[in-house]
């Protein structure tokens, strides 16, 4: 504290100002019709579908069929690549292999007036249709789709299996990623005789989902026996996602819906706006009652709890560079409330210690020192508890893939299926980040920016730091 200096509270001042300057509104160059964005702001933030709507929707095998790793991975593959197709590309599909579940949410695009989501579940959970074409010629169908139009050399029956191997080809030296094929029998001569016919030249045999293409390689020699690969600039995980989007198009089972639901965009809007605006008054009466009852000390609070605001909106658009950031949902909203509950809890600890210390006859600098030093395993005790609620919440209900998920399921809930639910990982979400921005801007700036106010000559009355006057 010796080190703190009078320069030290508008040093953090200006750092909190200009991240939440950058937090909220982001930087980004617009170069004719061309943004770039360097930094993401609060109208960048990717809304759930709680508050944009959209679309939560179960698939399960019908029939009781028992799906395997391999098979539920391609479905997934399917259903990725049909969202795309239907020009959904911010979407969230993950799959339960204990319960056999694929389970896909995607929200409402801004201003959709007329999409059809019972149609478009429909599309996402009917059968992949795969196909081997000589060529990437395309036609128009009666409804004005492109739809490929060379002919069929192969379709989803006659692929045994597709893998990812990383490999050299013919004995050689360096080793490449490619896609190892196996066909069944009825394939075999179909291949064989397509592959003759096209050795050497520049027409590739493209590989086709529904009306999607998914890869076009050229056909270097004549393949016999039943197997061949795919190569190209190929790396793990393009390799891996090609064998299951082949892989897809002959799946063993029927996916059929097990749940659905929609959520109107008007109705999530509404709620946001109703919860916007009751945060924002209940902030400002907790800034006049922080200010009101602890007077300079609750003047630094208020600074320090919009660092702490700004620092929850720059976790969840992603300012940080080693996190890509989150979903925003109603329950991550209620997140970002308690962490702001828990900054105000900090501050108003280390108030009422500042104010006991200066009771017992101490020095304002004495006061100031031992207060945070005392206050601080309590502030640690109970942010702590949430930290690991948080990382519980993570770990339970975010996507199977995620870091906390890949942790826990390890070592607690390995006997339990994945019980992804995408709000309430947003809820942990926003809250272990509330609770670290606690600690650095609720524990750490405060502390600094009241001792550098307390070696002003003005700021010495032991009165604006709730004290009587010595």
């Amino acid at each position: 504290m010796k080190k703190t200096g009078k320069s030290t509270f508008f040093i953090v001042v200006a750092f909190i100002a200009l991240f939440a300057v950058t937090s909220v509104f982001g930087i980004d160059k617009l170069f004719g019709d061309n943004r770039t964005t360097y930094i993401k702001g609060v109208d960048d933030i990717r809304l759930g579908i709680d508050i944009k709507g959209g679309v939560d929707v179960t698939f399960g095998p019908a029939d009781d069929y028992d799906a395997d790793k391999s098979q539920l991975a391609a479905a997934n593959s399917v259903i990725n690549t049909r969202l795309a197709s239907l020009g959904i590309t911010d979407n969230e599909v993950y799959s339960d292999e204990k319960s056999d579940r694929i389970i896909v949410r995607f929200p409402w695009k801004v201003g959709e007036t007329n999409f059809d989501p019972e149609s478009a579940v429909k599309e996402l959970g009917e059968m992949a249709e795969l196909t081997f074409r000589k060529g990437t010629d395309t036609t128009k169908d009666e409804d004005g789709n492109e739809v490929p139009s060379g002919e069929i050399v192969l379709n989803g029956d006659d692929i045994a299996s597709a893998k990812g191997v990383y490999d050299s080809q013919d004995g050689g030296k360096t080793a490449e990623w490619m896609v190892s094929l196996k066909l069944k029998e009825s394939g075999e001569k179909k291949f064989e005789d397509a592959t003759r016919e096209l050795a050497g030249s520049s027409t590739p045999i493209s590989i086709w989902m529904d009306n999607t293409l998914i890869s076009a390689p050229t056909v270097n020699s004549v393949i016999t026996g039943g197997s061949a690969v795919i190569t190209g600039n190929f790396d793990d995980e393009s390799a891996s996602k090609l064998a299951n989007q082949i892989n897809s198009g002959a799946l063993p089972f029927k996916m059929e819906t097990k749940s659905f639901r929609t959520i109107s965009p008007t109705m999530g809007e509404g709620s946001l706006g109703a919860i916007l605006l009751a945060a924002l008054i209940a902030f400002i009466g907790i800034a006049v009652y922080m200010i009101f009852l602890y007077r300079l000390p609750g003047f630094v609070a208020v600074i320090a709890l919009c660092g702490q605001v700004a620092g929850s909106i720059a976790a969840i658009t992603g300012w940080f560079g080693f996190s890509s950031g989150s979903t925003l949902t109603i329950p991550g909203i209620a997140g970002i409330i308690l962490a702001v509950g828990m900054g105000v809890d900090a501050n108003i600890i280390t108030g009422e210690r500042i104010k006991e210390e200066l009771r017992t006859g101490k020095s304002l600098d004495a006061a100031i020192k031992i207060a945070y030093k005392r206050a601080f395993s309590a502030i640690l005790d109970g942010n702590i508890t949430n930290v690991i609620i948080a990382v519980i919440l993570m770990g339970a209900f975010g996507v199977p893939d995620s870091f906390f998920s890949n942790i826990l399921n390890k070592t607690i809930f390995f006997a339990f299926g994945a019980t992804a639910e995408g709000v309430v990982y947003s809820f942990g979400f926003t809250l272990l980040a509330g609770v670290i921005c606690n600690f650095i801007f609720g524990v750490f700036a405060s502390r600094l920016m009241v001792t550098s106010l307390s070696k002003f000559k003005c700021f010495r009355n032991r009165k604006l730091y709730g004290g009587d006057e010595k």
